[in-house]
């Protein structure tokens, strides 16, 4: 019998840190996907590959897919980083990347079929999620209906 495989999109951070932690803890083969998007805190890549390898994940791969062609976001595009955003205007911030966890969450799709995971897992913390339309809850709900 195979061991219950999941793939996990793991940018670095704690949120994607401790999903891949949960996902391990469960008993399952881990196989991580990181995209390097062309985000400024290249940081984030070389935490991913660190938190791969202390987790124990079965692979780490990471695609590179420059998103700051698409641009719109102080992360990719000649844009200031805004040091007093306030969560509650209800405005998209200038730190989403637009689509950006669309785009991830496709491509750790289709890592799924490779690996035939069956789980997938993505840190998008629902209480903090600032503002990002793909980070809301209902986003991640109708996403995880789709690719059901």
């Amino acid at each position: 019998m195979t061991k219950p495989c999941a793939v996990v999109l793991l940018s670095g951070g704690l949120d994607s840190a401790t999903v891949l932690a949960i996902a391990r803890a469960e008993g399952l083969e881990c196989h991580c996907l990181t995209v390097d998007y062309g985000q400024r805190h290249r940081v984030e890549l070389e935490a991913a590959e660190r938190v791969a390898s202390a987790l124990g994940a079965a692979s780490h791969r990471v695609i590179n897919l420059d998103l700051r062609t698409i641009g719109g976001s102080a992360l990719t595009d000649d844009i200031d980083v805004p040091k007093d955003q306030d969560p509650e205007s209800g405005e998209v911030p200038i730190t989403y990347v637009p689509a950006r966890n669309t785009i991830m969450l496709s491509l750790l799709l289709g890592l799924a079929e490779v690996v035939e995971a069956d789980q997938l897992f993505i840190g998008a913390n629902a209480v903090d999620y600032s503002g990002y339309p793909d980070c809301r809850p209902e986003f991640l709900q109708a996403f995880g209906n789709r690719a059901s």
